[in-house]
């Protein structure tokens, strides 16, 4: 399903879009009291309180779905709810809704439509926050929140696909935060082994365990007086929630094996790939940690809900790949041919900015430039036979595990691709244990050998 003409428009200010218009529209209960209305915020509905609508049927899961109002329109989210989300009769999980339609959360109906009457939402004047770039309306919409929220001390949830940036904004946060002057510790909660992180977040006495040879000051306490920024906070473990929480609200740590408490003065930024909603809702993050965290949720947008950004980018990367050299990148950008840079911006880049970043850099290193030819091809459309590329003259037990090959050997040295490398994010990413996962790439890569 699609939605129907999405009534986000801009207003023009000196060619500038310094406002985002969005439509209104209002969410209510079939045949009974209750509704709400909404704009350009997320509204949440479910059983637990802190929902935008709650409802109090059993049928209804504690944070069922939500609704954004996106340039694209109005989108509605699943929340990976027991007995699902439906639109017109239709199950979804993702859907852009049309301007009236009838919801049905659990055993209770809604009715979802469109108001025709505008909200404005102010969108920045600037091209970039830190070292994040973007003149799109959606993400100078991110730069105006986190302009206002850097100057105050307040816990910010960076959410987004791997690679749109949440990195870079969090340190630009910090940088134009009264902490600048401090420590930004970066904490990647998907990189340390479970058995590690207690110690590495909040630091161990001599003695607390095996090995543990002398005092280790952990990440809290490195960051005291600055920022902390908790990259993947989805993959922290569910035993540890607790005391990160602890940390949150009292302001003090205890190193392990440690007897006494230490205060800290840090301001915490967070990050995650994951919904964090889905996960309390299926008892893997706690609810009480979330809304710690969540003080200020800001979604970073994928790259191919903003291609308005990509001549920026694409100008920015060749700029470094040739060490900061504008006239000979102004060169290069501008010998870009039509062909390509309709490759460029119709490639839906599931690695977001950081695979179009390693794309320019791959490209200028092998090329020397931008030249015809080098742009994403789309992905190759089946054969015509319907055959699927499979080989129909092998016997049918060796065609298969042929194929099953080619699947593996692809999908695995793509994902590792899209994760940077990264044996553990990628293998989680695939829903795989890390060591299986490290055994089937081993098993095609020496296959090739």
């Amino acid at each position: 399903m699609s939605g129907e003409d999405p009534k986000t428009r801009l207003l023009r200010t000196d060619e500038r879009p310094l406002v985002r218009h969005a439509e209104r529209y209002r969410l209510s209960v079939t045949g009974q009291p209750g509704s709400i209305e909404g704009a350009g915020e997320i509204l949440r509905v479910g059983t637990k309180e802190g929902n935008s609508l709650r409802l109090t049927d059993e049928t209804v899961s504690r944070y069922h779905f939500e609704i954004e109002s996106t340039p694209l329109g109005f989108l509605l989210r699943d929340l990976g709810s027991t007995n699902g989300t439906f639109v017109d009769g239709y199950r979804v999980r993702e859907v852009y809704l049309p301007r009236r339609a009838q919801v049905k959360a659990g055993a209770v109906a809604l009715t979802f439509e469109a108001l025709g009457e505008d909200v404005a939402i102010e969108l920045s004047r600037e091209d970039r926050f830190g070292d994040a770039l973007g003149r799109s309306a959606a993400m100078r919409e991110v730069f105006s929140v986190l302009e206002k929220v850097a100057k105050k001390d307040l816990t910010v949830l960076l959410e987004g696909e791997s690679g749109t940036g949440k990195e870079r904004l969090a340190e630009a946060i910090h940088l134009a935060s009264p902490r600048a002057k401090g420590r930004f510790v970066v904490f990647d909660c998907a990189s340390v082994p479970a058995t590690l992180m207690e110690s590495e977040l909040l630091g161990h006495e001599r003695g607390a365990f095996t090995g543990a040879q002398g005092r280790r000051v952990g990440r809290f306490e490195e960051a005291d007086g600055g920022t902390l920024f908790l990259d993947e906070i989805g993959e922290l473990p569910l035993e540890l929630q607790p005391k990160l929480l602890r940390a949150l609200e009292r302001r003090e740590i205890r190193r392990v094996g440690g007897s006494t408490v230490q205060p800290i003065d840090v301001r915490v930024l967070a990050a995650t790939n994951r919904d964090l909603v889905r996960e309390v809702n299926r008892g893997a993050f706690r609810e009480d940690l979330y809304y710690r965290l969540a003080v200020v949720r800001v979604r970073v947008p994928p790259l191919r809900e903003r291609r308005d950004d990509i001549p920026l980018l694409v100008e920015h990367f060749v700029r470094e790949s040739l060490d900061g050299d504008e006239a000979q990148a102004k060169q290069v950008v501008a010998g870009i041919s039509e062909a390509n840079w309709q490759g460029l911006l119709g490639h839906p880049w599931p690695g977001n900015v950081r695979e179009l970043r390693n794309f320019i850099e791959r490209t200028l290193a092998v090329s020397g430039g931008m030249d015809e030819g080098v742009a994403p091809a789309p992905q190759a459309p089946a054969p015509p036979d319907g055959t699927g590329g499979i080989d129909l003259s092998r016997p049918f037990i060796e065609a298969r595990e042929e194929l099953l090959a080619r699947f593996e050997k692809s999908y695995l040295e793509a994902m590792l691709a899209r994760h940077g490398g990264n044996i553990s994010r990628a293998a989680r990413a695939a829903g795989l244990d890390r060591m299986h996962f490290k055994r089937l790439l081993s098993k095609h890569q020496s296959s090739n050998e």
